[in-house]
Formats: C-alpha cells, structure tokens, sequence
C-alpha cells in the first residue's frame, strides 16, 4: 500500500530545507574604550551593512585588543574599520589567510596616511619633555596597540635604554597597561599616572583633538575642555594609519558583498564611517608593503620574547 504522508508534513519538510538563517558578518570593535559609545558609534554601520549584503550584522565590542586578534584567527571576528596596525601584523604573521586588508584610513585634512603615538602630562603639571618624567609613573595603554605600545616601547628602548619590565633602566618608579586609550588619558587627568601614551593625527585643529585619534573620541565624548588640561610633551615618528580589514577565509560571495558594502559607505554615509573610525578619515587602497616596517617590528620583538 502506497504510504501518504499529511500534509503538514510535507510543508514542514519542505520549509526545512528550503529557508536557510540568513548569514551573519561579526563587527569587530578594538577594546581600551567607553563600550557604550562605541556601539552607538557602529549602529549605523550595523544597519547600512545589513541593507547592503543581507546578512545579519553582529557588532562584537571587544574588551582589549588581543579579544579582536583572537577573534580574526578564530574565525568570530570578520570585519575590522579601523585595526591597529600592530594588532594587523600579529593576525598577519599568525595567518596571513586570515586577513586581507580593504583600504587603509585617510586624513580628510590633508590626505595624510599617518598618525603619532603621544606621550601626554596634565596641562598644569611641570613637566615639559620626557627627560622630566624620571621617577615618575608611567603608562602604556594595550600591549597589542601600536600606538599604545609597540612603538612607544621602541622609542623608549633606544633612547632611554632597559625595557619595560626594568622601568626602562628604572628611569621611571612605575609602568604598566591600563588597557586602554581612553583609560590613559583619563588616568592622566585624574592623577592616576605622570604621563601615558595615546594616538592622534596631530592634524586639523588642537582645540577638536585634532582631526582623528583617541583625543577626539574622549572630548566627543563629553570632555568639553579635555585639549585645555592636557599637554603632549613627546611625539613618535609617523606611524601608517589603521587598515580597514576583512576576515580573508571567510565565504567568498559574502566577503565581496562586505568589501563592497564597506566602500561604499565610505561615499554614500561618510559621517557614518568617520564616526566608527574614530574622526576625519575616508578610505584609500593599500597594499601589505604599507605596513611591512609594522610587521618587521613585531616579527622583532616577538622572537625578542621567545
């Protein structure tokens, strides 16, 4: 006899292998800064991304930088606007399959492709170079920021001799993490460090925190008067700009509906990305080679610690 299956079967069967979830793409948020500003600062990314390639977009706010890396490699983290140039060549050095870079940030200003590492005191403190820091308590801000540390630390090394875990030959009582930009700048402001590091384009207008960095981030903020209690007393070399990144093994339709996605926002909502990428920022082609003295570098110091 000819078995007749019901007819809910049949439509439940039918509706199980015929509507997938749809895909989701992970929104990776460098660690070290006020949480809740950063996701308010990507839910218009969030939602210009989810019209553009259909995907459910999942923003992954992570605590320090190290979550993003882990997250690159593990395949939990797929898209990165604004990645750290030191944190790219950890992924990079890792597994290169596991990144590919999109564009790297630009200045509006002036076109520029670079930003300092900045060592910053309170605006009333004595202190006005580093030299005047001996003694003094000192903070970096994440071990796997480029700014924050990687060249900071280098600098430090060559001109003051020792390393971190020797207080630099003991020229400072103290140095540590703090795990953040912000957490930095706002230690220095209420006395909790000397002086601490942080990034900034030093371009555009100081009073703003110039026109990209942490030090717009924080004044945007809520710190009105941030700029008029604080001094940068050292700055670094030019430091390439962060790349806006992609998880490179991730599906290959999908990928090219993100990086699509990702270029266009750039044009069609400017304000959109200037405000997840941390301030006056657009983005242009880049290449690995842009960033190969990051990579050497921690190529570097990672056989240093081995």
């Amino acid at each position: 006899m000819k078995k007749v299956l019901p007819l809910v079967a049949i439509i439940t069967g039918f509706l199980a292998t015929s509507v997938q979830a749809a895909p989701e793409i992970n929104l990776g948020v460098l660690g070290g800064e006020n949480s809740t500003a950063q996701i308010g600062n990507n839910q218009c990314v969030k939602s210009y991304l989810e019209e553009k390639t259909g995907a459910t977009v999942n923003i992954r706010n992570a605590s320090d930088y190290s979550a993003v890396i882990q997250g690159l490699l593990g395949d939990q983290v797929d898209l990165v606007l604004n990645m750290s140039p030191k944190s790219y060549a950890s992924v990079y050095l890792k597994d290169k399959n596991k990144v590919e870079l999109v564009g790297i940030t630009t200045d509006d200003t002036d076109n520029s492709k670079g930003y300092h590492s900045v060592v910053l005191v309170k605006a009333d403190s004595p202190y006005k170079k580093l030299e005047d820091l001996k003694g003094k308590v000192f903070s970096f801000a994440d071990p796997d920021s480029t700014s924050g540390f990687l060249i900071p630390n280098n600098q430090f090394e060559k001109t003051l001799g020792g390393n971190m875990d020797n207080q630099f030959n003991g020229f400072f009582s103290k140095v540590g993490f703090s795990g953040g930009h912000e957490q930095d700048i706002l230690g220095v402001l209420n006395g909790q460090f000397d002086a601490a590091v942080t990034w900034t384009s030093m371009v555009g207008n100081r009073e703003d925190g110039y026109s990209a960095g942490a030090l717009r981030k924080v004044k945007e903020n809520g710190f009105d008067d941030l700029m008029s209690n604080l001094r940068i007393i050292w700055e670094s070399p030019l430091i390439p700009n962060g790349p806006t990144i992609v998880r490179g093994n991730m599906d290959q339709d999908l990928k090219e509906k993100l990086v699509m996605a990702v270029k266009t926002l750039d044009k069609e909502d400017h304000a959109c990305f200037m405000q997840a990428a941390g301030g006056k920022l657009h983005l242009e082609d880049t290449s690995v080679s842009e960033y190969q003295t990051v990579i050497d570098l921690v190529k570097a110091q990672q056989k240093t610690v081995r």
